[in-house]
């Protein structure tokens, strides 16, 4: 198979890659959620929160080097996946030493995940589960859409080390999907930039969204008189859902809109579950989500999944 990637690179493949290094947490979580972990040979560090990947080899860098390149090279891998953060640089130096390289698109939104798990398993010959988790991706964010349609949508602030994400950004993404306003924008922010105490305190969001890196809300004075922290709306969700671009995003955003929305929530995943045939679960579906006083995470079911993916998997292996 030949495809092009976000550099423009066709990137051919003459048979299924065996050997698969991965450049990001992004990456490894997709090969892992498809089925396809047995096939990856090399992860970077911060992957290291997936089952048995302290088993692969650590291809990161050291300094202001994202990725030890000659250790890359030295695991012999059929294919490297290299998410948008990685330099394009690192995927010139990697091509130059006889490494094939897809460089995948940035991700900004839930549709990106759904283009990124859907290539991902089309290049290593595991269109079958790509199409599961797919599926079970649109299944759960399905469910939220109808629970948050014409819900108040609450104001939200995601705060990480007086940081948050404003326009255009992911998490940006991952709160208006869960039904909540993203302070952030409304302040005018785009990207990921800092934000003041001052600005914080004068939009007085009703919930702050925070992550395991960095789990409290500052002990200020400004801070302790907000609605959110008053009211103990509070949420802590685990670094690797909320800032990856990866199927496991659905448990932060079925687990905030659970928080924002109990009721609606409540009544949408009924109606799900009456309508819904169980034939197959995500691998972490039991495992908790949201860490906050006495919250904990929740059940996930899944959609019908037909074998289209898998025989169009096949026809393009021929």
């Amino acid at each position: 198979m030949t495809k092009a990637d976000a550099t423009g690179t066709e990137v051919s493949l003459d048979e299924q890659p065996q050997r698969v290094v991965t450049l990001s947490p992004s990456a490894a979580q997709i090969m892992w959620e498809i089925g396809a972990k047995d096939k990856v040979v090399g992860v970077t560090q911060y992957a290291n929160y997936l089952e048995e990947a302290d088993k692969k080899a650590n291809v990161s860098g050291t300094g202001q080097s994202f990725v030890n390149i000659e250790k890359v090279v030295s695991l012999e891998p059929d294919l490297v996946l290299a998410p948008s953060t990685v330099p394009r640089e690192t995927v010139k130096k990697l091509r130059d030493a006889g490494v094939t390289v897809y460089a995948y698109r940035s991700s900004t939104s839930i549709e990106d995940v759904y283009r990124d798990t859907t290539v991902t398993g089309t290049l290593v010959g595991e269109c079958d589960g790509a199409e599961k988790t797919v599926s079970w991706m649109k299944d759960r964010i399905g469910t939220v859409r109808q629970a948050v349609e014409g819900e108040q949508r609450p104001d939200v602030l995601y705060l990480f080390y007086g940081y948050t994400s404003g326009e255009g950004t992911f998490i940006n993404e991952i709160i208006r999907t869960a039904g909540g306003n993203n302070v952030a924008t409304k302040v005018g922010v785009s990207g990921y930039k800092q934000i003041s105490k001052e600005v914080v305190v004068k939009q007085d969001p009703d919930w702050i969204i925070l992550n395991e890196q960095d789990p409290a809300v500052p002990e200020e004075a400004g801070y302790r008189n907000l609605t959110a922290v008053r009211e103990n709306q509070t949420i802590v969700v685990p670094i690797e859902y909320m800032n990856q671009p990866a199927p496991r995003v659905v448990y932060a955003i079925t687990n905030l809109t659970k928080r924002f929305h109990p009721d609606a929530y409540a009544a949408a995943n009924a109606t799900t579950a009456e309508t819904t045939t169980k034939t197959t679960i995500s691998p972490v579906e039991n495992e908790e989500t949201t860490k906050s006083e006495g919250q904990a995470g929740f059940s996930v079911t899944s959609a019908v999944v037909g074998m289209v993916g898998a025989l169009l998997c096949i026809r393009r292996w021929r």
